[in-house]
């Protein structure tokens, strides 16, 4: 069973996501709300996943994963984002994420892209 940490500025973003990925045999092991708090969580919770907002307080998505990568270079981090964030999502790939979900999300894609990590 794959250990997943949430990470959403959003309540019902990551209770969404929580609801879908324990429905299908994932783990959820932790969540958090903004981009310090995913720094330390990774840390302490070490995931075999982590799904990690764009948009957040105190440090956004891409400066987190900088950090993320840093410390763990294998790290598995899918981005989630906003449509018109593409920008911000080709970043993301070339600073090593291993894929995307793109808000509103359908169960099935977030289930095979999370089953590929």
């Amino acid at each position: 069973m794959k250990k997943v940490l949430i990470v959403d500025d959003a309540t019902f973003m990551r209770i969404s996501l929580r609801c879908i990925l324990e429905k299908n045999g994932f783990e959820v092991i932790g969540e958090g709300k903004n981009g310090v708090e995913a720094i330390s969580k990774y840390i302490d919770l070490r995931p075999d996943i982590l799904t990690l907002d764009i948009t957040m307080p105190e440090k956004n998505g891409i400066e987190v994963l900088k950090e993320i990568i840093n410390i763990d270079p294998k790290a598995n981090v899918v981005i989630i984002s906003a449509l018109g964030q593409e920008t911000f999502v080709t970043e993301a790939v070339k600073l090593g994420a291993k894929g995307f979900l793109v808000k509103p999300f359908k169960e099935d894609f977030i289930i095979r892209t999370l089953s590929k990590l």
